[in-house]
C-alpha cells in the first residue's frame, strides 16, 4: 500500500506540473493580484511539481522531494484562498472552492508521510 500511495502521489504531481504547461491559463487565473510575475510563478511551480514528483520515486531523493512538496503546497495556498474570496470564481460552486482549503491540508499530510 505504501508504494501504491507513493506512486499515485508522484503521478499526480508530475501530471499537475505538466498541466501547468498545457493549460497555463487555468493557473494564471487563480494567481492573486499581489503575487508578482504570474507567468514565471506558474512556470516555476509547474517545474517544481514535475521535479518533486519524480524525486518521490527514488529513495535517495524521496524525503527531500516530500519536504519540497510540503513547502510548495504551503506556498500555493494563497491561490486557494484567493479562489474562495474573489468574485472572479462565482461560476464554481462555493462548496468546491471551500473544499480546496482543507484538501490542501490533506495533500500536505500525504506528502509528509514520505519525509
Amino acid at each position: 500500500m505504501y508504494n501504491l500511495s507513493l506512486y499515485i502521489q508522484a503521478i499526480i504531481y508530475i501530471a499537475a506540473g505538466t498541466n501547468h504547461f498545457i493549460n497555463p491559463k487555468t493557473y494564471l487565473a487563480i494567481m492573486p493580484p499581489y503575487i508578482p510575475a504570474h507567468n514565471l510563478m506558474v512556470t516555476l511551480s509547474g517545474i517544481a511539481e514535475i521535479v518533486l514528483g519524480i524525486g518521490l520515486l527514488f529513495p535517495a531523493t524521496r524525503s527531500l522531494s516530500a519536504w519540497g512538496l510540503v513547502l510548495l503546497l504551503v506556498a500555493v495556498f494563497p491561490a486557494n484562498v484567493y479562489m474562495v474570496t474573489s468574485s472572479r470564481f462565482r461560476k464554481l460552486p462555493v462548496w468546491l472552492r471551500w473544499a480546496r482549503l482543507p484538501l490542501q491540508g490533506v495533500l500536505i499530510w500525504w506528502a509528509y508521510q514520505y519525509t
